[in-house]
């Protein structure tokens, strides 16, 4: 979606002068962010799908511990606990 609405608008810029280019600019590079975070977001659940498989998903990579379930409900690609967080540190 916002790919497509990142390929509209530079369309639309070609087409008509706008008065407020900056504006323009500035929104282009937002949804430029959006579509990074987004993509990034997905590659992490991809990759949480496959520890699904492998039968390796909420282990702790630094401790090798669970990772409670708590914060797997906030972030379900995470692969650290709290404490291999810390560690890492």
């Amino acid at each position: 979606y916002y790919n497509e609405q990142i390929r509209s608008s530079s369309e639309s810029d070609t087409q008509f002068a706008s008065i407020d280019d900056g504006s323009m600019t500035s929104e282009r590079e937002n949804m430029n962010q959006i579509v990074s975070r987004q993509m990034k977001l997905i590659s992490h659940l991809e990759s949480a799908l496959v520890r699904i498989e492998n039968k390796t998903y909420g282990i702790c990579r630094e401790t090798g511990k669970l990772i409670p379930k708590e914060r797997l409900m906030v972030v379900p690609h995470a692969t650290l606990s709290v404490e291999g967080k810390k560690l890492q540190k």
